[in-house]
């Protein structure tokens, strides 16, 4: 599995995410360290919670439980 490089958020509820546009696949470091990929996710929906005002909304809302994942760390 390749490993995505993660950014940090300002955010209480994510610590961190990260992107791979050529395989569509987000990375989603949540407050307690659990990290799970999630995918296929659009480029747009990546867009789109970079710039939500709360991450962990736009998370539980958007991705959760739109996208396939499994649990990667």
């Amino acid at each position: 599995m390749p490993r995505i490089r993660r950014a940090p958020l300002d955010s209480s509820a994510v610590n961190s995410v990260g992107y791979d546009p050529r395989t569509k696949a987000l990375d989603v470091e949540y407050a307690g360290g659990a990290v799970y990929r999630y995918y296929p996710v659009p480029d747009r929906v990546y867009r789109q919670l970079l710039r939500a005002e709360s991450k962990g909304r736009f998370v539980n809302a958007r991705i959760r439980d739109a996208y396939p994942f499994r649990r990667i760390g």
